[in-house]
């Protein structure tokens, strides 16, 4: 009876060291291919991504022109920046501070919740996973964000950015956007077209480009303030694009 039970406890742990030894390689070979994704993300663009495959199932569309960075108009890079990250150029990736506030703030109202996201963590977020709010995908989109910071920078970053991003309803990217909405390429907006695409970014499927909505209206105006602010920042106009003042 002895030898019947150390015979199957040997099993049990010749079967756990195999597990384990699996899982390792598994592991190593997960970690290697996302690696060389990463990296060819630097060149190439997403082919697809779950958020946009998510849109083109529900049955919202999935419509978007890639293009590249000399395509698209410094006004454009510019009015994002001041729309959803000013702290672009010089956070490592994060904004701590507007994340401690938002924590603070969620604490207080957890009926309600504040964002913090970075571009950066929206890239992350919108190229390599899904959306959502559970703690595995926030604890993946710290990881890819650290990755695409080291591997790609700041510009690649928000090239990336105003190519996958959503922009309208089942509208990728800043090409398709100013196509439907203004009749022009990425590469023509004005400074006011592309503050009007901007402020719908906080959620493109209910704040309306075109028609103009009342709250992309009043909050364009706001962006194109903030971009006469930040338009003379060397950091800025070094990423963007823009002219020197």
């Amino acid at each position: 009876m002895a030898n019947g039970s150390e015979n199957k406890n040997s099993a049990t742990r010749l079967f756990l060291q195999k597990l384990w030894k699996w899982s390792k390689r598994l592991f190593l070979w997960v970690f290697i291919l996302q690696f060389f994704y990463i990296l060819i993300l630097k060149w190439v663009y997403p082919p697809m991504t779950i958020t946009q495959l998510s849109s083109w199932i529900s049955g919202h569309g999935l419509k978007r022109d890639y293009v590249g960075r000399n395509a698209i108009s410094p006004e454009a890079k510019l009015a994002v920046i001041a729309s959803e990250d000013q702290l672009f150029p010089d956070h490592s990736g994060f904004d701590w501070k507007s994340i401690k506030k938002a924590m603070k703030y969620n604490e207080k109202k957890p009926g309600r919740t504040r964002g913090a996201s970075t571009i950066s963590q929206q890239v992350a977020k919108n190229v390599f996973l899904w959306q959502g709010r559970s703690w595995v995908r926030k604890g993946l989109e710290v990881y890819f964000t650290f990755m695409i910071e080291l591997v790609w920078g700041k510009k690649r970053i928000l090239d990336v950015y105003l190519n996958v991003i959503e922009m309208g309803e089942g509208i990728f990217g800043i090409e398709k956007a100013a196509q439907l909405y203004f009749n022009k390429s990425a590469k023509n907006l004005t400074k006011r077209e592309a503050a009007q695409i901007a402020a719908c970014l906080p959620n493109p499927r209910r704040y309306k480009v075109k028609p103009l909505s009342s709250y992309v209206s009043y909050r364009s105006g706001v962006i194109m303030q903030q971009m006469s602010h930040l338009q003379t920042d060397p950091d800025i106009i070094r990423i963007t694009g823009g002219q020197q003042p």
